[in-house]
């Protein structure tokens, strides 16, 4: 169901329970391009922790009011509020990909609510040479954003099919396949937020790693070509309280596929 409209304008919320019934949750922070909509393996993984999911859309996803020259850190304002009206103070954030660096800014901003982050595909800090790029399929998008707003806006939105292995498609075609209509529907809304996404990771994030003091679990595929595995090498050098898992033989989807394993192991 879609919930608080009212509370916070502009925004996209979906939540599994009504606002009022929500207490031990999941936050689905997802990657880009997504509607904000729940998915069904991410609800039945929470369901399996004993939670409920809360998912919001970034702005211009799904609907969300867009707000061009974004960071990271204003992108998760929103879900920063959200967790005050809701008064949640147990709070599992899952980011996936883009959404990764929003769930580490969201446990930053509110370290009373956040006890927990996992994130999955996460891209790193941007650091101005090729090294950051290197091992992605395609980078044109990032290397266009690079660039400035013009470049970025003007790039053909278009995917490499070699930016996922065997194991990225085989996650798709079963389990994970929500995350194909997810991506389909999104794409329906143009490309706003596929944009103001890459030019904020591109730009300083607007907070500070160290200021995360909840526990993040990195995991990572060690054949990802969309985000390369020395992300997460360097997230987990950068984050205060991290724990690294490498997945051998994942790809950047098929690292989904342990998400269950790692919310019940948070909950022990």
């Amino acid at each position: 169901m879609r919930i608080l409209e009212r509370d916070l304008p502009g925004s996209v919320v979906h939540a599994t329970a009504a606002a009022g019934a929500l207490s031990r949750v999941v936050l689905w922070l997802g990657g880009t391009p997504h509607t904000g909509g729940l998915l069904q393996p991410v609800v039945d993984a929470a369901t399996a922790a004993g939670r409920d999911v809360i998912s919001v859309a970034r702005p211009g996803y799904g609907g969300a009011l867009r707000r061009p020259g974004r960071s990271v850190a204003d992108a998760t304002s929103q879900v920063a509020r959200l967790l005050d009206v809701l008064g949640l103070d147990d709070v599992v954030v899952v980011g996936f990909s883009g959404g990764g660096p929003h769930a580490i800014a969201t446990a930053a901003a509110r370290p009373s609510s956040v006890s927990h982050v996992l994130t999955f595909g996460c891209i790193a800090p941007f650091s101005a040479d090729d090294e950051w790029f290197v091992g992605m399929a395609d980078a044109s998008a990032l290397q266009a954003a690079a660039s400035g707003l013009a470049a970025r806006t003007a790039h053909p939105d278009t995917f490499e099919p070699s930016s996922f292995v065997d194991a990225d498609y085989d996650a798709l075609g079963g389990s994970w396949h929500a995350l194909v209509t997810d991506t389909d529907a999104a794409q329906r809304h143009g490309s706003d937020g596929a944009i103001d996404d890459d030019m904020a990771f591109v730009q300083p994030w607007g907070f500070s790693l160290d200021d995360c003091a909840a526990s993040v679990v990195v995991v990572h595929g060690s054949r990802d070509r969309v985000i390369p595995v020395q992300h997460a090498h360097a997230l987990s050098a950068a984050l205060p309280n991290p724990r690294s898992v490498i997945q051998d033989g994942d790809g950047h989807v098929s690292a989904l596929r342990t998400l269950h394993v790692h919310l019940q192991e948070v909950d022990r």
